[in-house]
């Protein structure tokens, strides 16, 4: 059995449809799965999936990471949260993030201004609309005047932050119940832990290629990294974690619009250690090595490329540790 009490997934799964993914829930429990995590990018929401395991798979425990600070206002986040807390009492983990300009800015049209504040106010306003009293707040983000949920939550659910460096995640650990960790190896998590102690809940987004085709891995794994690393709050969170030298030739490409070298110059060594691939056995040892250092709950993405899915969910499993 997996050394971590929590172990979970990223949901929904490609191409299987939202209707289709009650009896997957169900599949996930009997392999010992504990979490189903849902994300909120440009696929659906990342409350929907979260309802529907609510209703269809009480023994889940639900999360979504993350919600964007900006793209609801703050009371009807509040209510959001309060809904799915009322649907799972005491099996949901709200997950709060800053996002980043292309998803609030460019797609929702909602200045992308002082996120750091943003997620900070949003939290402090969330423990106090979550608690039932009537909320008069202002924060250099917003104002609320007035707001009351009028369904009390009766089991307050966990709120988490995103953090990817030093401030998001004293804020994440201090103000917060815990931290969401995203596109980070399993030796980073020692550099996120010497920041926020050894008791700190973290839960990581760990990507997994089940595929001893190195080749394809690496192919597949460049595309991502261009898309996510080119961010610049990644950028900066990986030239905190010390790949700066390794990743330095693909943003110099990236900002020159050479999208093509940039993809030929990330490491393969970088591209293994964000990704992992080889075989199922190298791939627990890999998930493993998360949990080691400092993840409480880890949290599978498995990329669809290549693979049975129904295997690799046995197959990467507590049920066969």
């Amino acid at each position: 059995m997996h050394s971590s009490p929590r172990y979970g997934i990223t949901i929904p799964f490609d191409g299987i449809s939202l209707p289709d993914h009650r009896e997957w829930f169900s599949k996930l429990v009997d392999l010992g799965y504990t979490d189903v995590w849902s994300a909120e990018v440009d696929g659906v929401d990342g409350f929907t999936p979260l309802t529907l395991a609510a209703a269809w798979e009480p023994r889940l425990n639900l999360g979504v990471a993350i919600i964007p600070a900006f793209t609801r206002g703050p009371a009807l986040l509040a209510q959001t949260i309060a809904g799915l807390a009322e649907a799972a009492p005491g099996r949901f983990t709200f997950g709060l993030g800053a996002s980043s300009q292309v998803i609030v800015e460019r797609w929702n049209g909602i200045a992308f201004d002082a996120p750091f504040q943003r997620v900070k106010d949003t939290l402090a306003f969330l423990r106090l609309a979550l608690s039932g009293e009537k909320v008069d707040f202002e924060s250099p983000s917003f104002t609320v005047r007035g707001f009351k949920l009028a369904r009390p939550v009766e089991v307050q659910p966990e709120l988490f932050v995103a953090a990817l460096r030093p401030q998001m995640l004293r804020l994440a650990t201090a103000q917060g119940d815990g931290a969401i960790l995203n596109w980070l190896s399993a030796e980073d998590v020692r550099t996120v832990v010497d920041v926020v102690g050894t008791e700190a809940p973290l839960t990581a987004r760990i990507f997994v290629l089940p595929t001893e085709d190195k080749d394809l891995a690496r192919f597949v794994g460049r595309r991502m990294i261009t898309a996510y690393l080119n961010v610049e709050a990644y950028a900066q969170f990986h030239r905190w974690l010390g790949r700066g030298a390794a990743l330095e030739p693909m943003w110099e490409a990236w900002a020159a619009g050479d999208r093509k070298k940039a993809l030929e110059v990330i490491p393969d060594e970088v591209v293994d250690s964000l990704i992992i691939n080889g075989s199922y056995a190298e791939c627990r040892e890999q998930i493993d090595r998360y949990v080691e250092n400092g993840v409480s709950i880890p949290n599978l993405a498995i990329i669809p490329v290549n693979i049975d899915l129904e295997e690799a969910l046995t197959q990467l499993s507590p049920s066969v540790r």
